[in-house]
């Protein structure tokens, strides 16, 4: 089993920056893909951005392309999510997911290990 742990949420004013970080650990960790989803108050679970893990190729939500830079650490099993720009549309909670298999996703049931998520507050 994977576990994943994201941190680095917290209150930021609009226009601010926010770095997220998912630590990945289990001895049976060797995910394909890792991604980032968000959840706001009364919304489904939405896509946020991917990687790779071998390759680091990346892929972004159009709603935070240009704006948010995920990255990947695979001597520490660690993804981060570099936010800039932030907006108080961009407030959720964010969660860590992590896919085993190969190939390409973007929705939620396309991924087999979730985070606890953390909370993403923007003010205005």
């Amino acid at each position: 089993q994977v576990q994943l742990v994201e941190s680095g949420g917290g209150l930021v004013q609009a226009g601010g920056s926010l770095r997220l970080s998912c630590a990945a650990s289990g001895r049976t960790f060797s995910p394909a893909v890792l991604g980032w989803f968000r959840q706001a108050p009364g919304k489904e679970r939405e896509f946020v951005a991917r990687i790779t893990w071998g390759g680091g190729g990346t892929y972004y939500a159009d709603s935070v392309k240009g704006r948010f830079t995920i990255s990947r650490d695979n001597a520490k099993n660690t993804i981060y999510l570099q936010m800039n720009t932030l907006k108080p549309e961009d407030t959720a909670v964010y969660y860590c997911a992590a896919r085993r298999g190969q190939g390409f996703s973007t929705v939620v049931a396309g991924y087999d290990y979730w985070g606890q998520g953390t909370q993403v507050t923007v003010s205005s």
